[in-house]
């Protein structure tokens, strides 16, 4: 089975910067890490290796600095490793993200089993699992908790709801997205970071995929970071002190006295 594991690398901190001219995050220089729910992703794909036997490909599109990421993929038991960078993918969002991420699967061909985890730390938009399945025109499946059965044909297995869960079966190929609840991802092995070290991490640029530029990168993204700020800090308040009933009915004849109707089934009280 042909299994590939689409991970991002995300800043591992609070103090982001922005570029002010593309208003998009600086990566360059920032500690980064997996991106958490991918973590998930990675193990889940190691399982079914175990289970199935094949490959299993990490992908990911960046900057240079994301070969750590990749290497760290690889150290946990991932066969292979393809960066997709250029300058012409930097400020991508999840439309063009998902397009370049799905030419590089195309690249890579015969792609079974799509792993992705549900959301990145940065962006939460929960986008790009879905984005890159119908760029290449097959199923996708998000919030996945739990495969209970595969084969090289389909898949069995639940999708997370609010409350509860449904249980799905799905032909292959498709793309899951998976949540923390699927498993407790491995730590590395020694041998795993050696094999690390001396991984071959393979680099796709335009050129390699045959992207057009129009669609990738920041020419391709429709939804684009005009303005940033930090939200005002909020102002006032009312601080009401006393006897807790007391309290109760000053704030009552606050909220009435600003014109706020109060009721229960409709009716004032």
């Amino acid at each position: 089975m042909n299994i590939v594991v689409c991970i991002k690398q995300v800043p591992d901190t609070t103090n982001v910067k922005i570029n002010p001219e593309t208003n998009t995050l600086i990566r360059e220089g920032v500690e980064s890490i997996i991106n958490p729910f991918d973590m998930y992703a990675i193990e889940e794909s190691l399982r079914v290796k175990e289970k199935m036997e094949g490959t299993v490909t990490i992908l990911s599109m960046g900057p240079p600095q994301v070969e750590d990421a990749l290497r760290e993929a690889v150290s946990l038991g991932a066969d292979n490793a393809i960066l997709l960078s250029d300058r012409a993918f930097a400020g991508a969002d999840t439309l063009a993200t998902s397009l370049t991420l799905a030419e590089g699967i195309r690249k890579i061909g015969g792609v079974d089993l799509i792993f992705m985890g549900k959301q990145a730390m940065d962006g939460d938009t929960g986008q790009v699992g879905p984005g890159v399945a119908e760029h290449l025109g097959i199923p996708h499946i998000t919030d996945i908790r739990k495969i209970e059965e595969i084969s090289e044909k389909e898949v069995i297995l639940e999708r997370l709801l609010e409350e509860g869960y449904v249980r799905l079966k799905a032909g292959l190929p498709i793309v899951l997205t998976v949540v923390k609840e699927i498993n407790e991802p491995r730590l590395p092995s020694l041998r795993g970071k050696m094999a690390a070290k001396k991984a071959e991490i393979t680099v796709w640029g335009v050129e390699d995929l045959k992207s057009n530029t129009d669609l990738v990168g920041l020419n391709g993204s429709p939804t684009q970071v005009m303005k940033i700020f930090s939200p005002p800090k909020p102002e006032g308040g009312k601080v009401f002190t006393g006897e807790p009933v007391d309290s109760v009915k000053a704030l009552l004849k606050e909220l009435r006295d600003g014109g706020i109707q109060l009721g229960v089934g409709g009716e004032k009280e």
